[in-house]
């Protein structure tokens, strides 16, 4: 057995204003104002400095925020104190701690979490405790905290990181389970049950980078690594594989480096050796340019050969995140992708005789300015003393294609101190009880009543749900009952099939989807054009109902051209017909529908059609 556990923090930004002012939480591309910081690590209320915070204080960064008079004051710039929190924020927290039977605190009390990354202009971000011990499908909900969302990332060059102010300050519910997950699947099922729990409450964002899914696994002889920004729930479980697989390699590896027995004293006293004029003889331009206003240098890896690059994982890209981490250098050459980058066998086994490897070692080159080199080759050797320990301790970052990469040690308790600029907040009785007589629908109770009020394919209302948009189907549904089918084909198959063609699909509204059905009642077009009078009109945010259907050749059509166009096609394909008859419906079908779809209703041309169809055969028949 492989001995998985894992466990979610759930990260979900409310629709609420700021958290800590009466800022909107809203992003936004206007810019009036930026300034700098440089942030430095802090001790705690015992002495101690978080390792994961002086890691990042060695990477020597200055921080550009960007901002914007429509969506900050002086709360997100550090130059003014926090106010009094936000109430709903915390209701919407309180509210999903009842949903979960979570046992909810007399008193919350926020605390500073030390987070020097820039993300924050204080160097720290505030986090206040609500609730513990909660459980949700019979997995156990550790804890219910609010906190405020961290600055947007704009931009990084050399050591200078841009972020914009806009988001910092967002409410945010951060929702901890236990590591009660024992698959990949039950993982992602999780989450998306959290997810349908916080979108019954009505008071979350939606969209793109409003949810963010953290992961904590481990495996057995391995140790807890922590995930973050997991975007979708579609990655998580392939995300769960990955980590799950690289952690089995890693421990495959600490297996051969112990039979192997080499000395690892070396690593920790590493032995660097300058290796610039052997690596000038190569034919490589990039090495060559490398070197040109640089160094290049390499440090010998004992017992690490052909654990570098292994099929299915590769130990090297770990010791690369490492290197570039610590000291910002773009990449490493390791031993077991050599000969290659110009460098010919004669000229590997002259590297290895000056570096002393044998059959069993690797080693590891750093071609840069000499400072960041230095601090590279350094990072590789802890990296492969860590290698020694099997799974390291960290924090890691999810990538676009579900795998993750190494982004800083993993925080302990001595990055948390008291807030001393907000007062604890009583939480009373009376607000409780408020907020559980007020308590929202459940999803499965939800699920129960679409199934019996809309009479929907079990299927198609879990896929509404899901989507987040129930609220406004019922809403519209409400206003346009015959139009039904039509604006469940909107949320589950139009917004889906715009945003695959690049529409602006985060433009649209209710509002929006309003002036399409009452346009449609107007009989402007056919239910078949709403999906293309939605896409014109996201592409085209200031064009009218009228300016897209002109645009979009699909005004609607008296039904005589549509009967007229129909029986001259049955003419013109009179063979065909008589010798199918009725059954060459379906393919005259096609034809008419491509002529008139959007313009008339299909199930209007399906009757004109089959009326046609009776009476040329009746005819024909005579």
């Amino acid at each position: 057995m492989l001995g998985f556990k894992a466990g979610l923090e759930i990260h979900q930004q409310l629709d609420t204003h700021k958290l800590f002012c009466m800022c909107p939480s809203e992003i936004t591309d206007t810019l009036d104002y930026s300034f700098e910081r440089i942030l430095r690590p802090t001790q705690s209320e015992l002495g101690d400095i978080d390792t994961a915070a002086l890691a990042e204080a060695k990477r020597n960064r200055r921080f550009l925020y960007t901002a914007s008079d429509a969506s900050t004051c002086l709360v997100e710039a550090d130059e003014e104190p926090p106010h009094q929190p936000n109430t709903d924020a915390i209701d919407v927290c309180l509210t999903m701690a009842l949903l979960c039977k979570a046992v909810i605190v007399d008193e919350l009390h926020f605390m500073r979490k030390i987070v020097i990354d820039g993300s924050n202009t204080s160097g720290f971000q505030r986090t206040g405790l609500l609730a513990m011990n909660g459980i949700l499908d019979d997995v156990h909900i550790q804890t219910i905290a609010l906190e405020e969302d961290a600055a947007r990332k704009i931009d990084q060059k050399a050591e200078v990181v841009t972020y914009g102010l806009d988001r910092l300050g967002i409410p945010l519910i951060e929702i901890a389970t236990a590591p009660d997950m024992k698959d990949p699947m039950q993982a992602r099922d999780v989450a998306e049950n959290i997810g349908l729990l916080l979108r019954a409450t009505g008071k979350v964002k939606r969209g793109l980078g409003t949810i963010r899914q953290d992961l904590n696994i481990s495996i057995r002889d391995g140790e807890r690594v922590e995930i973050k920004g997991i975007q979708s729930l579609s990655s998580i479980q392939r995300v769960a594989e990955l980590e799950t697989n690289r952690q089995l390699m890693l421990v495959d590896c600490k297996r051969i480096l112990k039979e192997r027995g080499k000395d690892v004293s070396v690593l920790k006293r590493p032995t660097v050796i300058d290796v610039k004029e052997m690596l000038l003889e190569i034919d490589s331009k990039m090495i060559s340019k490398l070197l040109k206003h640089g160094v290049g240098k390499a440090v010998k890896l004992p017992g690490f050969a052909g654990l570098l690059k292994k099929e299915g994982f590769t130990l090297g890209r770990e010791l690369a995140g490492y290197a570039k981490v610590a000291s910002g250098i773009g990449g490493i050459i390791h031993s077991d992708e050599l000969p290659g980058y110009g460098m010919t066998e004669e000229q590997y086994v002259r590297l290895c005789h000056l570096l002393d490897i044998d059959t069993l070692d690797a080693f590891v080159i750093a071609l840069g300015k000499g400072s960041m080199v230095d601090i590279a080759l350094d990072a590789v050797c802890k990296r492969a003393l860590y290698a020694y320990e099997g799974v390291p301790k960290e924090v890691r970052r999810a990538l676009p294609d579900d795998s993750t990469e190494y982004q800083r040690p993993l925080p302990g308790a001595a990055r948390m101190y008291p807030e001393t600029d907000v007062r604890p907040i009583r939480i009373t009785k009376q607000r409780v009880e408020r907020l559980q007589r007020n308590l929202p629908e459940r999803p499965n109770e939800k699920l129960t009543r679409f199934i019996k009020q809309y009479q929907l394919n079990i299927d198609h209302i879990r896929q509404l749900l899901a989507s987040g948009f129930e609220s406004d189907f019922e809403e519209l549904v409400a206003l346009y009952p015959d139009l039904q089918q039509v604006i469940v084909r909107i949320y589950l198959n139009t917004i889906p099939e715009l945003k695959e063609k690049g529409v602006p699909v985060e433009r649209l509204s209710k509002t929006l989807i309003i002036h399409v059905l009452n346009a449609l009642n107007d009989t402007l077009f056919s239910k078949e054009g709403v999906p293309t009078i939605l896409g014109y009109l996201l592409d085209h945010p200031s064009a009218t109902i009228k300016q897209a259907v002109e645009a979009s050749g699909i005004s609607s059509v008296d039904t005589k051209e549509v009967e007229d166009f129909t029986r001259n096609l049955i003419i013109d394909r009179a063979d065909f017909v008589r010798q199918r008859g009725i059954d060459a419906l379906g393919p005259l079908m096609g034809v008419v529908m491509k002529r008139f779809r959007g313009r008339v209703d299909g199930a209007i041309i399906s009757d004109i059609l089959k009326k046609e169809l009776d009476r040329y055969l009746s005819d024909a028949k005579r």
